[in-house]
C-alpha cells in the first residue's frame, strides 16, 4: 500500500501571519492570568481562579501549537504525517505554519538527529568504495564508482524504502557487479567490443541506466554515474602488466618490420633505377638480410667496410 503513495505538495499558512496571531494570543493568555491573580487577591470568587487556570492552560496549548512553524531553505522539503497517514510535502522555501499535530519524517536522518527531519533535494554525491569483482573474462578487478543523485519524489523516498540513502548505496554495489561482468577489462584483440577501460563513456551511460532502473521505486534520479577507480586485483596485476608490455613490444616490432621492409624495397628500386650496380638474386638476398638486421636491430650496427670487389 505504501508503494502507491504519490507525492502531494502542500502549502501551509504564511508563518509571519501565524506568528502575529500567536503573539496576540500569548498576550491575551498572559492578560487572563494577570487579571485572574489581581482579582482573586481582593475577592474569594472562584471564577477569577478559574480565569487564571484557563490562562495557564491556554499558554500550554499555544506552546504545543508552536510545533506547526516550519522553516525551509531552497532545495529542502519536509514530509508530514498526520497520525500515521501521509499528510503532504512542503517543498517551497520560506516560513510556514502547518497543522501542529503533523510530524516530520525522514528515515535517512538516523538516530540522534531528531531536529534534522528535512529532506535535501540538492544533488548529492555517493563515492562508492572500491570493490573486487570479475569482468567478462573472469579476471578479478577492483572498481569504484562515483554517483551523483538527488531526491525527486519525497513520498516514494520516505515510504517506499526503509532508508533511501543506504538503498542507493546497496543498489550501486549491485549495479557495478552486473555491468562489470558483462564487459572485459581491456579491449579484445579484434577491437570491436566495449571494454571497461577503453569505453568509459559508453560504460558510464550503461551504468547510469542500470542504476536508474533500480532506484525508480525510491523516487531518486541518477544525474551521473562514472567509474572513478579501475585496476586489476593485486594478485594478477603483475602478470597482466607483463602481458600488456608483451603486447606493446609485439606491436612496436610489427611497425618496425613494416617500416624496414618498405625501406629495403625502396633501396633496391632506387639502385636499379639509377643503375648504381647490378645485383643478382643471391646478392639481393644478402643485401636485404643485412639491411633488415641494421634496421630491426635493438643496437646500432657495427659496419664492416669492404674496399675491394663486392664479389
Amino acid at each position: 500500500m505504501t508503494e502507491n503513495v504519490n507525492e502531494k505538495v502542500i502549502r501551509g499558512m504564511r508563518g509571519g501571519v501565524a506568528l502575529a496571531v500567536f503573539i496576540v494570543l500569548f498576550a491575551a493568555a498572559i492578560g487572563m492570568i494577570a487579571a485572574g491573580i489581581a482579582a482573586s487577591s481582593t475577592t474569594d470568587d472562584p471564577a477569577y481562579v478559574a480565569l487564571s487556570a484557563a490562562g495557564f492552560v491556554f499558554i500550554v496549548v499555544l506552546i504545543i501549537c508552536l510545533n506547526g512553524f516550519k522553516v525551509l531553505a531552497p532545495n529542502e522539503a519536509i514530509v508530514l504525517t498526520f497520525f500515521g497517514k501521509y499528510y503532504g510535502t512542503l517543498k517551497e522555501d520560506g516560513f510556514y505554519y502547518v497543522n501542529p499535530l503533523c510530524s516530520a519524517i525522514n528515515p535517512a536522518a538516523g538516530f540522534g538527529t531528531l531536529g534534522k527531519k528535512k529532506i535535501s533535494l540538492k544533488a548529492m554525491t555517493l563515492n562508492n568504495d572500491k570493490q573486487k569483482v570479475n569482468d567478462e573474462e573472469g579476471n578479478p578487478i577492483e572498481i569504484g564508482v562515483v554517483v551523483i543523485w538527488r531526491v525527486v519524489d519525497t513520498a516514494k523516498a520516505v515510504f517506499a524504502v526503509e532508508n533511501y540513502s543506504s538503498y542507493i548505496a546497496t543498489q550501486t554495489d549491485s549495479a557495478i557487479r552486473q555491468v562489470a561482468r558483462q564487459y572485459p577489462y581491456d579491449v579484445s584483440d579484434n577491437g570491436d567490443e566495449k571494454s571497461l577501460r577503453g569505453s568509459s563513456q559508453e560504460i558510464a551511460n550503461i551504468l547510469k541506466a542500470e542504476l536508474q532502473e533500480r532506484v525508480d521505486m525510491a523516487g531518486l534520479e541518477i544525474l551521473e554515474a562514472r567509474i572513478s577507480n579501475l585496476a586489476y586485483a593485486p594478485e594478477i596485476a603483475a602478470a597482466m602488466l607483463q602481458r600488456q608490455q608483451a603486447a606493446a613490444i609485439i606491436a612496436a616490432r610489427q611497425k618496425i618490420v613494416d617500416g624496414a621492409v618498405s625501406m629495403v624495397d625502396m633501396a633496391l628500386k632506387k639502385l636499379a633505377e639509377n643503375h648504381v650496380c647490378e645485383l643478382d638474386d643471391e646478392r639481393k638476398a644478402a643485401m636485404v638480410s643485412n639491411l633488415l638486421v641494421v634496421l630491426c636491430g635493438n643496437r646500432d650496427a657495427q659496419p664492416i667496410v669492404n674496399s675491394g670487389s663486392i664479389y
